[in-house]
């Protein structure tokens, strides 16, 4: 398990950088991207939603809550990302699907 200073800078790099692309594609998308204490919430007019990404200090992962769904991703260093262990998807190829299936088509790629 990661050290927590180390999980702190490793996950709020990952979620700065996941920030950085969904703001790239928020017209594309038509999602709204909003960050506050390091939650990171995308917001959906058309079906409305919500999804929130949040690290979770005490376990060392991130967290996903999307279609009504939670989604919890572990660091792994093979991959220098965080991993969905269940799919193998890395953070952003992982939030991609999610806002695809929520927008029903291919809007976004990060």
């Amino acid at each position: 398990m990661l050290e927590e200073l180390d999980f702190r800078r490793k996950a709020d790099a990952a979620i700065e950088d996941l920030k950085k692309s969904l703001i790239a594609a928020e017209d594309d998308a038509e999602i709204e991207v909003e960050e506050q204490n390091g939650v990171l919430t995308v917001v959906f007019e058309d079906p409305p939603a919500k999804f929130v990404v949040t690290p979770n200090s005490p376990v060392r992962q991130i967290w996903i809550s999307a279609l009504a769904t939670s989604f919890k991703l572990d660091w792994s260093d093979a991959k220098s990302d965080f991993i969905l262990q269940k799919t193998g998807e890395g953070l952003k190829p992982l939030i991609a699907r999610l806002v695809n299936e929520q927008l029903g088509k291919e809007a976004v790629t990060l």
